[in-house]
């Protein structure tokens, strides 16, 4: 009998989308009998212990990047690049003690830029090869490169074409060993009945995660409406019905699968693993990227030109132009397709 390999999954900390995203890669692992070993911090790590709890996990180093409510989200993250590049290479380090502890026989890396290894194959996950950045935006395409070139292989979570990151996953220049893997998402498609007017998704890094849900509970209060409100908040166990409104810490993925179903509107982060998850079911949402953060500021103005999405500026947000704004909505067109895994999969054969 064949003896199973081995796959460290690792995605970063980072908001817990990069996790959410990691979800059907690891079902498929699991299915094409690998056996799948986590390694992730934070919400990230609390997350994926409650979807997969049969499996090992590993607590790593976080990368421990710093927001502050007085400073663009851009800004504060160029400020701290010399304790990103030095927790990368520590990175280097951790993952070897995990290939021999763990007898790691390959690596699955989502955007840990220290998660490759040289003895190994390792692969880099990511859907953002031209960060936007307002500052030195080609020295950091260079240095994305030169980390992401490292591995064994990219995959990217977008088709090339039609592209639905746009110039995020579709940069004039390549990678090495690029793939395009379209999109994943944990979700699926079903029938449902509508249950909620309105369903507000929370994530993203503190303290702006915190802000945002200030306003929307505020905003939210204002309506005689059906609300439901998902902090993004894996690691506690909270529930609270305010009249209409009734705010939840965390959803599973089956039920906020049906929640999103089974709601008439729907405000959320413009983040691209919930891109993914909402292109993957089909429905419309008004988008309020983080401030500062330039590669979801992006993404929602480049997703609301065909009237799929809007867009609202988040110290700005209003509930009321939120509904009204629902009323323009165009039907999204799914570009998902059947995708061989098996064929993807081989790079751990060889």
């Amino acid at each position: 009998m064949k003896v199973k390999k081995n796959i460290l999954v690792a995605p970063l900390n980072w908001g817990i989308g990069h996790a959410t995203r990691c979800i059907p890669i690891i079902n498929k692992l699991i299915e094409h009998n690998y056996n799948v070993i986590i390694a992730s911090s934070g919400r990230s790590l609390d997350l994926l212990i409650k979807e997969f709890p049969k499996n090992d996990f590993i607590k790593i180093t976080d990368y421990d990047v710093k927001y502050f409510s007085f400073l663009p989200l851009s800004f504060s993250i160029f400020l701290q690049i010399p304790k990103i590049l030095m927790r990368i290479k520590k990175e280097k380090n951790e993952l070897k003690k995990i290939i021999e502890d763990f007898n790691i026989d390959g690596v699955i890396s989502d955007n840990r830029f220290g998660f490759y290894s040289k003895t190994k194959k390792s692969v880099f996950i990511t859907h953002q090869l031209e960060i936007q950045s307002p500052y030195f935006k080609n020295l950091i395409q260079k240095i994305n490169y030169s980390y992401i070139n490292k591995f064994s292989q990219c995959w990217i979570l977008d088709h090339k074409e039609p592209s639905l990151a746009g110039l995020l996953s579709n940069p004039k220049k390549e990678t090495k060993n690029q793939k395009y893997i379209g999109p994943q998402s944990r979700f699926e498609k079903k029938e449902a009945k509508i249950n909620y007017d309105i369903l507000a998704i929370v994530s993203g890094p503190e303290p702006q995660r915190t802000i945002f849900e200030n306003i929307l509970i505020k905003e939210l209060k204002k309506l005689n409406k059906k609300s439901l409100l998902v902090q993004g908040k894996p690691e506690i166990n909270n529930k609270k019905t305010d009249k209409n409104l009734n705010v939840i810490s965390h959803l599973s993925s089956e039920e906020l699968n049906k929640a999103i179903l089974e709601s008439k509107l729907i405000i959320c982060r413009s983040g691209y693993s919930t891109i993914m998850d909402l292109y993957k079911l089909e429905k419309n949402a008004i988008l309020v990227p983080t401030p500062g953060q330039t590669e979801q500021e992006y993404l929602a103005n480049h997703l609301s030109k065909n009237d799929s999405f809007k867009t609202q500026i988040q110290n700005r947000f209003s509930i009321e132009k939120a509904i009204n704004q629902a009323k323009s909505f165009k039907k999204i067109k799914n570009y998902e397709t059947k995708f061989d895994w098996r064929n993807l999969f081989e790079i751990f054969e060889k």
